[in-house]
C-alpha cells in the first residue's frame, strides 16, 4: 500500500468508527429505554452486538493503519501505551482510554453468561466514557476536526446522547418511584 492510501485509510476508519460508537451508544439508550417494541428486541440487541464488534474492527484499523503510515511516525509504543507519544500527547492518550475501554466492554459483553449482572452492568457503563473519549480523541487529533461537518456531527452526537441519557435516567427514576409508591401485594 501506498502512504497515502494508509492516511487516508486511518482517517476514513477513525471517522467511521467514532460514527460506529455513537450509533451503538444511542441504540443501546434505545433498547435500555424500553423504546423498541418487544417483537423486535432479539433483532435490536443483535444490532447493538453487531455495532460494538464493527467498532473494534474499525478501530483495530484505525491503529494499524497509524502504525503503518510513515507521516508522523508512530511507534506501536505511541499507539498503545498513554503518554508515550510526543505527538499530541493528549489528544492521543482519549484515543488510547477510548480503545481499552471499548475492548473491556465487548469483552465482559461476550462474557455475560460467566459474569455477574452487575459487574456487567458497571462495565458496559464505560460505554459512555468510551463516547466522550472518542469524541475527545477526534475533535483533537483528528485532521478534519475543523471541518464543519465534523463540528456538526460532534455536537449533534453529544446532544443527542445527552438527551436520551437524560430521558434514560428520568425514566428509570420515575420507575423506581412508581415502584416504592405501589401498594404492596396481599
Amino acid at each position: 500500500m501506498t502512504q497515502e492510501l494508509w492516511w487516508y485509510t486511518a482517517r476514513a476508519s477513525g471517522l467511521v468508527a467514532w460514527v460506529v460508537v455513537t450509533a451503538s451508544v444511542v441504540w443501546g439508550l434505545l433498547l435500555s429505554a424500553r423504546t423498541l417494541r418487544p417483537s423486535r428486541a432479539a433483532w435490536a440487541l443483535d444490532l447493538h452486538r453487531y455495532l460494538g464488534v464493527l467498532a473494534i474492527v474499525l478501530t483495530a484499523l484505525h491503529v494499524v493503519a497509524i502504525a503503518f503510515d510513515e507521516w508522523i511516525g508512530f511507534d506501536w509504543d505511541d499507539l498503545l501505551v498513554p503518554y508515550a507519544s510526543a505527538w499530541r500527547p493528549a489528544a492521543v492518550v482519549w484515543g488510547i482510554i477510548a480503545m481499552y475501554l471499548l475492548v473491556a466492554v465487548e469483552v465482559t459483553s461476550l462474557m455475560i453468561r460467566w459474569i455477574s449482572r452487575a459487574l456487567w452492568h458497571a462495565i458496559h457503563l464505560l460505554g459512555f466514557v468510551v463516547f466522550g473519549a472518542v469524541t475527545a480523541h477526534g475533535l483533537m487529533a483528528g485532521t478534519d476536526a475543523d471541518e464543519p461537518v465534523m463540528v456538526a456531527f460532534a455536537l449533534g452526537a453529544v446532544g443527542l446522547v445527552g438527551f436520551l441519557l437524560v430521558l434514560r435516567v428520568s425514566q428509570a427514576a420515575r420507575r423506581r418511584i412508581t415502584s416504592e409508591t405501589r401498594p404492596a401485594a396481599a
